[in-house]
């Protein structure tokens, strides 16, 4: 399970990718696409990447273009349905909250039923 910043430094990369299996960006590019309110800083994205990695989402390929680091990314499986587990995830939490709210209206009508039944 990934925490908050691999989730938001992968769906970047998966924004950049744009639907193919890789691309080639920059840090300024991960980092400009990601949420400001959490001011994450190179050494925040170097280590969500290697962990990403480490987890079979993508591989990381350093590189250097005129002088500006660039990562070459490559997508592995895992990473190709990011969205689809997010979507999932996103499911199983609503039909948790769904089923508490039947179970909390249920026990309201049932100790309604049963106050009225002992009350005589």
């Amino acid at each position: 399970m990934l925490n908050r910043c691999e989730t938001d430094v992968m769906s970047a990369v998966y924004c950049l990718c744009d639907g193919t299996d890789g691309c080639l960006v920059s840090p300024l590019d991960i980092l400009s696409v990601l949420p400001a309110r959490r001011k994450y800083s190179r050494q925040r994205l170097d280590d969500a990447l290697n962990s990403l990695q480490s987890d079979g989402y993508l591989d990381v390929i350093p590189s250097e273009r005129k002088g500006e680091k660039m990562y070459v990314i490559a997508l592995k499986e895992s990473g190709l349905a990011f969205k689809r587990n997010q979507r999932q995830r996103r499911q199983d939490i609503l039909n948790k909250i769904f089923l508490a709210m039947v179970g909390a209206v249920a026990t309201f009508i049932f100790g309604l039923i049963l106050k009225a039944i002992f009350h005589v």
